[in-house]
């Protein structure tokens, strides 16, 4: 069964989770200094926020799974519409070990389909290149662009 999944970045992270507390009627499954995560099934999602976001606002979108296979899945459809994924194994990230295969959508939105496998002692940074997501990035007039990392965590 798939997931909804949305990462936040905030500037405050106990604020934060204050308000979304309140507003899902539920403490956080997760929490840790930098980071705070909701497995909430009604309506389905894991909604996660952290401080390690460039800047506040939606970081990205996601759709967990619950087996490799789903993700495989996923991330055969994204390529046979023609999409470039960044493909991850065995990703640290949000404290958690993942396989991972990423996107950017035509507006230039990042989303993660991950599989996870199991728990991690650190938050992990597993960034992804933005020229990895965004080929038309990772050039300007014709010279190759220093590919700066894009935060890439769920």
């Amino acid at each position: 069964m798939k997931r909804l999944h949305v990462h936040v970045s905030v500037e405050d992270l106990d604020r934060s989770i204050g308000f979304y507390a309140t507003l899902f009627g539920a403490a956080p499954a997760v929490v840790k200094d930098d980071y705070a995560k909701w497995m909430l099934e009604d309506p389905r999602v894991n909604f996660a926020i952290s401080t390690h976001g460039a800047q506040a606002g939606v970081d990205h979108l996601g759709i967990q799974v619950d087996e490799a296979a789903e993700l495989t899945e996923l991330a055969g459809r994204l390529k046979a519409a023609g999409e470039t994924t960044f493909d991850q194994e065995a990703a640290t990230c949000c404290y958690a070990r993942s396989d991972k295969a990423w996107v950017s959508d035509p507006a230039g939105l990042r989303w993660e389909t991950f599989h996870t496998f199991g728990e991690a002692v650190t938050y992990g940074e597993d960034d992804v290149p933005a020229m990895a997501l965004d080929p038309a990035a990772a050039a300007c007039c014709g010279a190759p662009a220093k590919a700066e990392p894009v935060p890439a965590c769920c």
